[in-house]
């Protein structure tokens, strides 16, 4: 067992915060000596670790506290983490070369072209690209207008981008290992699911959801997107969203 000072010492963080990270319930000490000391064991060591992973991604205390209670496990939390962290060094790649070319601009008495200024702050470019054949798919088949991408909305689309393909492969993942369309770990994947994307500005319901995943059924682009990810995929969420919307009415 760990006092707070020898956690203090590994981990880096102050005292003062793992005292916080107790107060609030982020963190709780395995147990309390008989002197009031508090008491940290390996799993509480693996729950700082995740903590500090997700401050690194630049998280709320709020918001790292309500993702730990939906990913309970170990493995989902830092496969999660891995991802996020995976994409914020794309990101930082990009600036640093941008950064590298300004510098060398500079030395050179040159000029640095606009558009290559900012490269790296903001993918709005990608997203546009990558919305293309969707974008075309959805005016030739329901004649609905193309989904427009706004500057200031990139940072969040990425995040809603990341977090349905979180939520798809543990779906994907589920299927693959035998686990029931309607097994409670399925329901609280989709639970965090809708509770993300609503705060996010989607007003979607579970019974949204359910009528959303049956579209998927009958509509050739998403159904061949969702097979070509895992073979019945694509019914598989469809029962799971039923389910779900039958006990969430």
């Amino acid at each position: 067992m760990y006092t707070v000072k020898e956690v203090s010492e590994l981990s880096k963080v102050t005292i003062k915060t793992l005292h916080h990270y107790h107060k609030i319930g982020l963190l709780l000490p395995s147990r309390i000596s008989d002197a009031g000391y508090r008491l940290y064991g390996t799993k509480e060591l693996e729950r700082l670790q995740e903590i500090l992973f997700y401050r690194e991604l630049e998280f709320s205390l709020d918001q790292i506290k309500e993702m730990m209670e939906h990913h309970s496990d170990r493995y989902s939390i830092l496969s999660q983490q891995a991802e996020l962290l995976l994409v914020r060094k794309a990101r930082l790649d990009t600036i640093v070369q941008t950064l590298r070319k300004s510098i060398g601009y500079l030395k050179d008495g040159e000029h640095m072209d606009n558009k290559e200024m900012f490269e790296g702050f903001e993918s709005e470019r990608e997203w546009k690209e990558a919305l293309i054949e969707q974008n075309q798919y959805l005016k030739e088949s329901y004649g609905m207008d193309s989904i427009k991408v706004v500057p200031e909305d990139v940072q969040d689309m990425n995040e809603q981008a990341l977090e349905g393909m979180t939520f798809m492969n543990k779906i994907a993942s589920s299927l693959r290992e035998g686990i029931k369309h309607n097994d409670k770990e399925i329901e609280n994947l989709i639970r965090y699911h809708l509770e993300f994307m609503n705060k996010h500005g989607h007003n979607i319901s579970a019974k949204d959801f359910a009528a959303q995943t049956q579209f998927f059924l009958s509509d050739d682009f998403h159904l061949k997107m969702l097979e070509s990810q895992q073979t019945g995929l694509a019914y598989y969420l469809s029962a799971a969203a039923e389910s779900f919307a039958a006990i969430n009415q």
